[in-house]
């Protein structure tokens, strides 16, 4: 009536939630809406998660669906993929994911193959999630990027957010996945806002694993990326705008499956390919993202060399200035777009 009557109704704004909210949110949602879901790991439930990512949720849900557990990533990491195999939902956090490497054998030989050798009759519904890849000044051993090493793996799906729609849509798909999901959040991205659509904050609100999202329509040059690097392609993209330059930015979400038909369509509207992420060279995403280019049709259309930029081929520096030429930054991005380019 009031629309009959010319009066605009305004559809409610978008919002500001950080990452860390927009976690906490799919977590509330999923424990919510499934009695077998619930949540373990290093002090997640009396001391609201290292990060504060489960805050709220001992208090709300109790000590059998917010377990806190003893530092043994091996030993909780079999708990959470018995109770997987047995019916339940588990959600296994890890500290870092550098620390999964103590409960690699939990995670590929016993949640990975499982259903695969069971013939299909034993599903392993579990999902490891917990902060990957370089923070800030925590050094080698905490500063690792495990996306190849998982996206390795079959039985396994890998998905990696950028955005807080990312990372509520994709925790949330995870949980609902009967499959083994590795999730790769960033620390540094915990506390950045992102805008949330209408849509993101409906508690049906899922990103489809295996979907990869382009973030920045372009023509000259297709950026391919995931996680916190999604941000520096961006960045990147604007600045080469003002120059005449206008890029392409996919936001990857997902690692295993990986949305190749979405990179093939964009090289074959750009031509050109550059891929970014934090990890290190040698057998990593951009070497896929490559390797399964070159093997395609779009391969055809490419006018130059795909180009890597990636973390660089050490182990993580302590030293803040060591440590920033060790990570892809935006000057690198831009560098190797105008390399592709010949500009």
């Amino acid at each position: 009536l009031q629309q009959r009557r010319g009066i605009r109704l305004s559809a409610p704004a978008p919002i500001q939630v950080t990452v860390r909210d927009a976690l906490n949110q799919a977590l509330d949602e999923e424990l919510e809406r499934d009695e077998r879901v619930f949540l373990l790991g290093e002090e997640v439930a009396q001391y609201d998660g290292a990060y504060k990512i489960s805050r709220g949720l001992w208090k709300k849900y109790g000590d059998k669906r917010v377990i806190d557990t003893p530092i043994s990533e091996m030993g909780f990491t079999g708990i959470a993929v018995g109770a997987a195999m047995a019916g339940l939902r588990p959600v296994c956090e890890f500290m870092t994911f550098n620390f999964s490497m103590q409960a690699i054998d939990q995670v590929i030989n016993s949640a990975a193959k499982t259903c695969y050798m069971s013939a299909g009759s034993i599903a392993v519904p579990i999902v490891f999630r917990g902060p990957n890849g370089a923070s800030a000044g925590v050094a080698a051993q905490h500063s690792q990027c495990f996306a190849a090493w998982y996206g390795h793996c079959p039985g396994l799906k890998v998905v990696s957010p950028w955005s807080s729609e990312d990372a509520k849509g994709l925790l949330k798909a995870s949980i609902r996945d009967d499959n083994p999901v590795v999730m790769l959040e960033n620390e540094l991205l915990y506390g950045v806002p992102f805008e949330m659509s209408e849509q993101a904050q409906s508690k049906d609100f899922i990103v489809p694993i295996g979907k990869a999202k382009i973030e920045r329509q372009g023509t000259h040059v297709t950026l391919v990326s995931h996680s916190r690097p999604v941000g520096h392609c961006l960045e990147a993209a604007a600045v080469l705008a003002k120059e005449g330059v206008e890029c392409e930015v996919i936001n990857l979400r997902t690692i295993r499956p990986m949305d190749i038909e979405t990179v093939e369509a964009s090289v074959v509207k750009t031509n050109h390919l550059v891929t970014v992420e934090g990890g290190w060279p040698q057998f990593g995403v951009g070497a896929e993202i490559c390797a399964r280019i070159m093997e395609g049709s779009a391969f055809n259309y490419l006018d130059a060399p795909a180009v890597r930029v990636t973390g660089a081929d050490v182990p993580m520096p302590y030293a803040k200035i060591l440590e920033d030429n060790c990570i892809p930054q935006v000057k690198d991005i831009i560098f190797a777009v105008k390399k592709t380019l010949n500009i």
